[in-house]
């Protein structure tokens, strides 16, 4: 059986002004992802003041099938304009696999490190 974590516990001081990050839990499927996306959606309500990134850290996902794609996907659709979405996911893992075979990758930017995820994008302030 899958457990929920709990995503919306954001470590408000440990996240950079104007981003959330949030760790996913070990399996996205079908038991769990339904129940994920209120919880990742009232993180982002929680700081809809400066936020302006949110981060997804896949990196301790082991397990992920079509449902993840489905939630990531209904999270970059309900984000409000200014807040952009990045993936962390493990190179060689396999919530990196289905993201390259689904083609969500294209629209969605995945970095292999939440440090690189959590970069400025072209120097510019994130």
């Amino acid at each position: 059986m899958t457990f929920l974590p709990h995503p919306s516990e954001t470590c408000e001081p440990c996240d950079p002004p104007g981003r959330v990050v949030l760790a996913l839990p070990r399996e996205i499927d079908f038991c769990n992802a339904a129940g994920l996306l209120p919880l990742i959606m009232a993180a982002v309500d929680q700081r809809s003041d400066g936020l302006r990134l949110l981060v997804l850290d896949l990196a301790g996902t082991r397990f992920m099938d079509s449902q993840g794609v489905r939630l990531l996907e209904d999270v970059r659709r309900r984000l409000p304009g200014r807040v952009r979405l990045r993936v962390v996911a493990a190179p060689t893992g396999v919530p990196s696999r289905v993201l390259e075979l689904s083609g969500l990758r294209r629209d969605v930017p995945v970095y292999d490190d939440l440090t690189e995820a959590l970069r400025p994008e072209n120097g510019a302030a994130a």
